[in-house]
């Protein structure tokens, strides 16, 4: 896994703040190389003459948000890069403000050689404190982002009071209670808090959330986006969870955004993760329950109109 060239994607809606995090990252005095992949919509491209820093690689995908119309693009792009291994120490990628980011998620699933060589670290967005409320209004892809994202920047907080900020926070809430969130002024925020976090690794749901364990399912709505968490305090049977949550991905999984989960199975020493992008899923047996770990099953689905009760009831029938 460390050999694996980790991948930041850098989302966000239109002018909140994703190049100023960028050039950041490029021009901060860190010792890193990056290699970064700028996508814009439309055939002539500025964004990459926005991205300070000489030295970085910068590589456009122009005429169209990376979708997967243009994710044989970035596949062409990122094997090209893993020819030149050496030269750099993480990628970058940063997609148009109207992009959604799962189909970019979706390439480190459905193409071997990308996720042979890769791994996708982080998707990072950045949110306009400012404006963030008429966008969840009006832009659906905004909240798409949010609701994506491992970490997320609630940016330009300067151009707000501290109750507005409040709302805006609970609004981001609402939407994604599990992802890291940094209050920032001009996205201000140290690279090391951002890069080769490992934070679509599910390890880290009780990072984010130290009492998921405590805190049985809950869930959040705003509008149509909502989070489910679901507990079984104690194993699952792997022979009726796979199909299950197979079953769930097919059926309901142009409505599921991101699925994620950390599982005890039945005579099985070590902890099964997986998650998930809309129908992709991928998951493996990684560290060994630690002793005095309480062995429990969780899930969490973020989506469009989810059924929790159905959700609930066919993951409990899973139980070992």
């Amino acid at each position: 896994m460390s050999e694996k060239i980790p991948v930041t994607v850098l989302t966000g809606y239109l002018g909140a703040g994703k190049t100023t995090l960028l050039n950041r990252i490029l021009t901060e005095d860190h010792g890193k190389r990056f290699a970064v992949i700028v996508n814009e919509f439309g055939e002539a491209g500025i964004d990459g003459d926005l991205v300070v820093g000489a030295d970085e690689e910068v590589f456009e995908m122009n005429n169209g948000c990376i979708c997967c119309t243009v994710r044989g693009d970035l596949i062409r792009i990122l094997d090209g890069l893993m020819k030149r291994k050496g030269k750099f120490d993480a990628i970058i990628v940063e997609t148009t403000g109207l992009a959604d980011p799962a189909p970019v998620a979706q390439t480190f699933f459905v193409d071997q050689d990308v996720g042979d060589a890769t791994r996708l670290d982080a998707v990072v967005t950045v949110t306009d404190a400012k404006w963030l409320k008429d966008r969840l209004k009006d832009a659906p892809e905004a909240k798409n982002q949010i609701a994506f994202a491992d970490v997320i920047i609630l940016n330009k907080i300067d151009l707000v009071s501290e109750a507005e900020l409040a709302e805006v926070e609970a609004a981001i809430r609402a939407l994604n209670p599990y992802a890291k969130l940094h209050r920032t002024t001009r996205c201000d925020l140290p690279v090391g808090d951002l890069l080769d976090r490992s934070a679509f690794d599910l390890d880290r749901i009780l990072d984010i959330e130290p009492d998921f364990l405590e805190s049985g399912h809950h869930h959040h709505h705003s509008d149509d986006v909502r989070s489910i968490s679901l507990t079984i305090p104690g194993d699952v049977d792997p022979e009726k969870f796979m199909p299950w949550i197979n079953d769930v991905s097919q059926i309901q999984g142009a409505d599921i955004l991101r699925s994620k989960g950390i599982l005890a199975f039945k005579g099985e020493p070590r902890r099964f993760v997986f998650q998930g992008v809309h129908m992709i899923l991928d998951g493996d047996l990684q560290r060994e329950w630690k002793p005095g770990e309480t062995r429990a099953s969780r899930l969490v689905f973020i989506g469009r109109g989810l059924d929790e009760a159905a959700l609930r009831k066919g993951f409990e029938a899973c139980a070992a």
